[in-house]
């Protein structure tokens, strides 16, 4: 739970700090959204070939479904409007953080595996929110990306919603 907490403090850290040294433009916008969306699509891929219980799988099914809908979205609308989505600090980070969670819950197993990786999902989806909430959707300044992170906040905020009641059940 420590090392979630961590993974989660990184991010809020990573796209403050992003937004505190120049806020991030569209491109790095988008880049961010999509780094995201790739970091909880891999995470559930992982719970998918790690989880026997059905709910985590439901759950990790889910996330692998709806972030790889939005990134489809996402790159859709980046190529409709001619922008090639620049890599940042804030996306390296969330990149680097991720592999590293990735590789601590590779060596877990069963429950132990579950717990952790249902907890790390209510951390990610909490800080993933917040950024989203009060820096990326701030500073996008095209209607239409503001548009795409809108509904993916509204989609992720019950994705938070999911993953804090599946983490209730598997206590």
């Amino acid at each position: 739970m420590l090392k979630t907490l961590a993974f989660a403090a990184a991010l809020s850290l990573s796209v403050a700090g992003a937004a505190l040294a120049q806020a991030p433009n569209d491109a790095q916008i988008a880049h961010i959204a999509y780094t995201a969306g790739n970091i909880d699509i891999a995470a559930g891929k992982q719970a998918i070939a790690k989880s026997h219980d059905k709910a985590v799988l439901d759950f990790a099914n889910e996330m692998v479904r709806d972030h790889t809908a939005v990134n489809d979205k996402a790159l859709a609308l980046v190529k409709k409007l001619g922008v090639t989505p620049q890599d940042n600090p804030t996306s390296q980070s969330l990149s680097k953080a991720a592999a590293a969670k990735l590789k601590e819950l590779s060596a877990l197993n069963g429950k132990a595996f579950d717990k952790a990786y249902v907890a790390n999902e209510v951390a990610y989806h909490k800080t993933v929110n917040g950024a989203l909430a009060n820096t990326l959707i701030p500073n996008a300044k095209n209607a239409e990306l503001k548009s795409l992170l809108q509904t993916g906040l509204t989609l992720f905020k019950e994705h938070q919603m999911h993953a804090e009641h599946l983490a209730a059940t598997l206590k």
